[in-house]
C-alpha cells in the first residue's frame, strides 16, 4: 500500500476529487494548510495568485522579507494499492500542472499496514 499526499492550489480541490472519484478513489482526507515552497511566499501576501499574476509579480516586486509568508494550500491524503500509486498521481498532476510556482507538490510513502476499525479488515481489503 502507499500513501499519496498531494499538496495543492486551493481552487483545484474540486477538479482534483473529480478526477480521483473517476478513477474510483471516493475516501481521501482533504486539510487545509499553509505552506511555502522555494518561493519563499509571496511578499508578505497572505492570498493565492492567479499563476500568471503571481508569475509578474515574482518577477517585478522585491523578495519577500525573510520571516513568515505562507499561502494557503490545500493537502489530500488518500491511502491506495501499490498497482494505483502511479496512476493516482497521474491524475492529480494532469489536473493541477499549469507550469506555474506554486503547482504544488505529491508524495507517496509506504504504508506498513492499514485497519479498518469496524471489522478488523487488514491491508488492501480495508482500503476498499
Amino acid at each position: 500500500m502507499k500513501e499519496v499526499i498531494a499538496v495543492i492550489r486551493r481552487h483545484k480541490v474540486e477538479e482534483t476529487k473529480a478526477a480521483l472519484l473517476g478513477l474510483g478513489y471516493t475516501s481521501m482526507t482533504i486539510n487545509s494548510v499553509d505552506g511555502r515552497g522555494r518561493q519563499k511566499g509571496i511578499g508578505g501576501m497572505a492570498c493565492e495568485l492567479d499563476p500568471e499574476l503571481f508569475d509578474l509579480i515574482q518577477k517585478t516586486a522585491k523578495p519577500a522579507a525573510p520571516g513568515l509568508s505562507f499561502i494557503p494550500k490545500r493537502m489530500l491524503t488518500l491511502a491506495v494499492e501499490d498497482k494505483c500509486a502511479a496512476r493516482v498521481v497521474q491524475a492529480i498532476i494532469s489536473v493541477n500542472q499549469s507550469n506555474h510556482i506554486g503547482d504544488g507538490k505529491i508524495f507517496v510513502c509506504p504504508i506498513e499496514d492499514a485497519v479498518r476499525v469496524r471489522t478488523n479488515e487488514r491491508g488492501d481489503s480495508a482500503l476498499l
